[in-house]
């Protein structure tokens, strides 16, 4: 358990003295935030401000976990690294799509066809290595069953297993995004997920079928390939992202940009698939999906009505337009996803509990 106390540390730490040089660094290369005009008005004010912040939390991840694997003398896993190649390779993606909004003046950055590609390569990349690998008690990495709190149901094969993961990815990555339009939301979010997930990695290698013969009921074990190691990346993230949160609250200092936010979705979503969590993410992170939804629901409406259900797509924008200060609507959304994580905490439980 110490790896996942340093790795949380170590991230935490990291991104608390790292953060601000990266603002300093960003600030004297003029790498500022450009504000669409189409935004709520008062984002004027935000126009300038560094972004690209999620250099800071993906260095500091990936370092946290190195150094937890060298402190601690212990050796990586194949499921750890594999979420770290996933999200850092989605934060190579968003990181391409902000250098051209800001080196080429061009307010939407990459373009459309090339982002998804770049998304596409990453996640197939993941779907292809994530069936391979077994250990020496045959688990991979991921399975190509559903999941919820456990596999569940019958093999669908490698190929729909990688639409299935991407499709995973993309809504996840895309997800965080959409959120990622108020100081601080997204980060706070995160923090409250990736917490989630260090827990269930601890709880799911203390009782690991692996550990079977120790077990006072083994018939309800869980078979993860690594969780312990899921655990510890998952500490890092949320470590390097809460002190990430100093620097991007409101006011915020620093974004995280598309490099965050496309990096923090690919996290989310491979720390799922790996941890056998899959549909169960869709409640551990509830804010994600409900910000996405009221984007679909809002194009869906115009698209065949000609009319908004929302004053601005995402949601948080439509409360804004209600009135409501950019803290309150942080404040509020950050309730909701607490209690999202805890009735998904409460419902992992229950399910170990049922099986």
């Amino acid at each position: 358990m110490r790896q996942v106390l340093f790795s949380g540390a170590i991230g935490l730490f990291l991104t608390l003295i790292g953060t601000p040089v990266l603002i300093k660094l960003l600030a004297r290369k003029g790498y500022g935030q450009f504000i669409r005009d189409d935004g709520p008005r008062t984002h004027g004010s935000k126009k300038g401000t560094p972004t690209m912040g999620g250099i800071s939390f993906i260095l500091a991840t990936l370092i946290a976990y190195a150094l937890t694997k060298v402190i601690t003398g212990s050796q990586p896993t194949f499921s750890g690294v594999l979420v770290l190649f996933l999200f850092a390779g989605m934060g190579l993606v968003g990181f391409l799509d902000d250098y051209i909004k800001i080196v080429k003046q061009r307010s939407l950055g990459l373009r459309a066809k090339a982002k998804m590609a770049g998304q596409l390569i990453v996640g197939i990349a993941f779907a292809i290595l994530a069936l391979n690998f077994a250990d020496s008690r045959q688990q991979t990495p991921a399975s190509d069953r559903l999941s919820f709190v456990q596999d569940f149901g019958w093999s669908f094969g490698p190929v729909i297993f990688a639409i299935w993961a991407l499709f995973m990815i993309l809504a996840m990555s895309n997800g965080v995004n959409l959120t990622d339009g108020l100081d601080g939301l997204a980060t706070g979010a995160s923090v409250m997920v990736f917490g989630a997930y260090t827990f269930i990695g601890v709880w799911q290698y203390q009782e690991s079928c692996a550990n079977a013969q120790t077990l006072t009921n083994p018939s309800s074990c869980f078979e993860v390939r690594d969780p312990l190691d899921l655990a510890v990346v998952a500490s890092a993230l949320m470590g390097a992202c809460f002190g990430f949160l100093w620097w991007n609250t409101s006011p915020a200092k620093i974004f995280m940009g598309d490099t965050g936010s496309l990096a923090l979705g690919g996290a989310l979503a491979g720390l799922a698939i790996c941890s056998r969590t899959e549909l169960l993410l869709a409640l551990l992170g509830g804010l994600f999906v409900l910000i996405t939804m009221s984007v679909v629901i809002q194009v869906g409406s115009f698209r065949t009505t000609g009319r908004r259900v929302f004053r601005m797509a995402p949601l948080q924008h439509h409360f804004e337009l209600k009135g409501w200060s950019e803290v309150l609507v942080v404040v509020r959304f950050w309730i909701i996803q607490g209690m999202c994580v805890i009735v998904g905490l409460g419902l992992f439980y229950a399910g170990w509990r049922a099986s």
